[in-house]
């Protein structure tokens, strides 16, 4: 069964992870994205679980069913990070259990965790982003709005979904800052720079009106039918910018936010502004960018030190 499936499940199965998203959104704020994807992780260990045992259900899991499931999930060829993924949603499923007295105890606590190498966040160069950032028709209020978006993305390194989801309060135009309430519902101030806020601004003039359907509507990147536009919407705008810039590699708008913190660091900031910048709670989070700066360094010594 491939991810994308939706198992068929008890109905007790199904009101306990029902319950489970709801505490997760009411006490962790999460995304509608992020409770979609414990939903299907959830749903597809209850599924297997019939499968493999009709007598079988949530709460009559232990240790084993587990590390049978991860098993299963290996042998049909899963890759490890969604592997990863799915046996996060169940410790966070059955510690919640445990919580609310459904378990006495959490089947998930002593398996491993599924080992993960860290790759390398894919970049584009400096070059490559102008190109990209070039790539609208400006004499279309769309090309011009997907500019203003590029704009955005690069230069304040938001995620696709803060993007998409902004509203008009959101933006600061007198102090050049944008307002975002990231994972978790943790707020954070960033600053557009002058350059994307003279874009955003001739966009706002001469592209969002056009664009509207509703004059008082808050969208403030509206689709072709004047809503929020979707993430797989912009995803699909970015890849024909890709091909008309004449970019080889593949680009998709989290590539401009990895862009946004490695040419911020290879620049000479501060590790701990850049974690602030993207909204990261943990800063090894943000470490991982320091494997792109030191690369950068390496080649900087190579190419000027008489010794390099």
């Amino acid at each position: 069964m491939s991810e994308e499936q939706v198992a068929t499940i008890s109905n007790h199965d199904e009101m306990l992870i029902q319950q489970f998203l709801d505490a997760c959104w009411l006490e962790k704020g999460l995304s509608q994205h992020s409770l979609d994807a414990y939903r299907r992780d959830l749903f597809a260990f209850a599924g297997w679980l019939m499968a493999s045992n009709s007598n079988s259900n949530l709460l009559k899991v232990d240790e084993f069913a587990v590390q049978a499931y991860l098993s299963h999930r290996q042998s049909s060829g899963f890759n490890r990070r969604s592997t990863a993924r799915s046996l996060s949603a169940l410790r966070g499923f059955y510690r919640y259990l445990v919580k609310v007295n459904q378990l006495a105890e959490d089947p998930t606590a002593k398996v491993e965790q599924v080992k993960l190498g860290k790759p390398l966040p894919k970049s584009i160069s400096e070059k490559e982003v102008e190109a990209l950032l070039e790539a609208p028709d400006l004499e279309d209020p769309i090309g011009l709005r997907d500019r203003a978006m590029l704009e955005l993305l690069y230069a304040c390194g938001l995620r696709v979904s803060e993007l998409v989801g902004l509203e008009t309060h959101q933006v600061n135009v007198r102090q050049g800052v944008i307002r975002l309430m990231g994972k978790g519902q943790k707020e954070r101030l960033v600053p557009m720079g002058e350059e994307a806020l003279n874009w955003f601004l001739r966009y706002l003039k001469e592209a969002r009106p056009i664009l509207l359907k509703q004059p008082d509507s808050q969208v403030l990147f509206p689709s072709v039918r004047g809503s929020f536009m979707t993430r797989q919407t912009f995803w699909h705008r970015i890849k024909l910018y890709v091909v008309a810039a004449g970019i080889k590699q593949s680009v998709s708008p989290h590539t401009l936010r990895h862009a946004f913190a490695t040419h911020l660091l290879n620049h000479g900031a501060d590790l701990r502004v850049v974690q602030l910048l993207l909204g990261h709670s943990d800063l090894s989070t943000t470490q991982i960018y320091t494997h792109i700066a030191k690369q950068r360094l390496q080649s900087l010594h190579q190419e000027h030190h008489p010794r390099g």
